[in-house]
């Protein structure tokens, strides 16, 4: 008779019997890991302007490769539809209650899966399909689940647009106010992905109050700069906070949603189970690793360098003739208009990416040039400042762009900048 060891099948390639002695990336998939050693190499050896990009520890990414990724976890801490969640409750709640205590809000979830499905949780949570809302246009530094027309939250609500004022190049309050009035919107939404400037929280909470709507703030660009103290928060003033946990923050690639206390069950509902099954529980552990570094010293350094940095990049660019939308920045973004320049946006970016400054083209205010090729160009520096960049480099990089654009894309041009930033890049390791 056979024995029943006998009868196995042999074990796969990939997964020996002693686990112990399973292939690496490396070993396994030479190819995928060679991708990945080359991207090594290009965020190693570039200087990084991309205003929602960032660096994450070595903390942060040992904890969302873990293990943790094995378990399913449909349900919140506590009340899930699985059993063996000893931990994972454990590790969602430490997140939760990092969140909580470091932006002052009475309730946290950290389960959306990124910023896109956070916003539109707060839709279903609060809204019908079809009702009016009130947010910042996609070419004056929205976003897209800001109601932009190729957006799913454009096409199912009615969302209008308010922008920046032609004559003052900001936000007029005044005409938001009476934006507001005539529409009556049942939610109106701050925050932004490319207004170089502080929002008024407090402005925007008397406009809701007065039409009795709800106010959200999408703060995923400048979350890191709340917790770092270097920018007003908008928890005391809004309804709902929708934030991503990387760009500014430094984690991982993962959103969180803060509320009141009276919002709670809707926004828990609306996230799950009206968007989405189980979370992705190693990125929750590495959502509570990026909530402590972030009450850090070191954290409210970076963040402070984000902000100054961003400053001198700004005064760079001003010195040498671009002009900004708004005349210059409170955050950590600049937004060139290259309209003057004679340039579009999408060629200046891919000649400075060719010359190691990554950056990316944008639209800016009443741009007649499409979306695919707009007249901006967005940089910003939350990545450099993570390396330890300076005011001194960030001026330097402002001279590059300079060089660059000045020189009409000139290739040889921009291979020499290439080098030169391979070598500045040198003394400023990767975190």
């Amino acid at each position: 008779m056979q024995s029943a060891s006998a009868s196995r099948s042999p074990a796969p390639s990939f997964a020996p019997a002693d686990a112990s002695v399973a292939p690496s990336l490396a070993q396994f998939d030479p190819e995928l890991a060679g991708f990945i050693d080359d991207e090594a190499v290009r965020q190693r050896e570039t200087v990084r302007l991309i205003a929602s990009e960032n660096y994450a520890s070595r903390a942060v990414r040992e904890a969302s490769a873990s293990l943790l990724a094995n378990k399913y976890s449909e349900g919140y801490p506590g009340a899930r539809y699985y059993e063996g969640q000893q931990n994972i409750d454990k590790v969602e709640r430490l997140a939760i209650a990092r969140a909580k205590s470091l932006f002052g809000a009475e309730h946290v979830n950290v389960q959306p899966h990124s910023g896109s499905p956070a916003n539109l949780a707060v839709y279903l949570a609060f809204l019908q399909p079809g009702d009016p809302v009130l947010a910042l246009d996609l070419a004056h530094g929205g976003h897209l689940t800001h109601g932009a027309r190729v957006s799913l939250t454009g096409k199912h609500w009615n969302v209008q647009h308010y922008g920046l004022s032609r004559e003052t190049g900001r936000l007029d309050y005044d005409a938001i106010r009476a934006q507001a009035r005539e529409l009556q919107p049942r939610l109106i939404i701050a925050g932004h992905t490319a207004y170089p400037r502080h929002q008024d929280f407090a402005a925007f909470r008397s406009i809701a109050d007065e039409v009795g709507a709800i106010l959200m703030v999408d703060m995923a660009h400048f979350a890191g700069l709340v917790a770092g103290g270097v920018h007003p928060s908008p928890l005391p003033y809004a309804d709902v906070v929708t934030t991503t946990t990387h760009k500014s923050l430094r984690g991982p690639r993962g959103a969180m949603i803060l509320c009141r206390e009276a919002h709670a069950a809707r926004i828990d509902k609306a996230v799950f189970p009206g968007l989405q099954g189980g979370p992705h529980n190693a990125i929750t552990a590495a959502i509570a690793v990026c909530m402590k570094e972030a009450t850090t010293p070191e954290f409210a350094r970076y963040a402070q360098a984000c902000v100054s940095n961003a400053a001198a990049l700004a005064d760079s660019l001003l010195e040498h003739g671009f002009e900004l939308v708004t005349g210059g920045t409170d955050n950590h973004l600049v937004l060139v208009d290259l309209r003057s320049k004679g340039l579009g946006g999408k060629p200046v970016a891919q000649a400075l990416d060719r010359a190691g400054l990554v950056a990316n083209y944008n639209a800016v205010p009443w741009d007649t040039r499409p979306p695919r090729d707009p007249s901006g160009l967005r940089l910003g520096s939350p990545a450099m400042s993570a390396r330890g960049f300076g005011e001194a480099e960030f001026r330097q990089i402002g001279a590059w762009i300079a060089s660059a654009v000045d020189s009409g894309l000139d290739e040889a041009v921009l291979a020499r900048i290439a080098g030169e930033v391979r070598e500045l890049c040198v003394r400023y390791p990767m975190p």
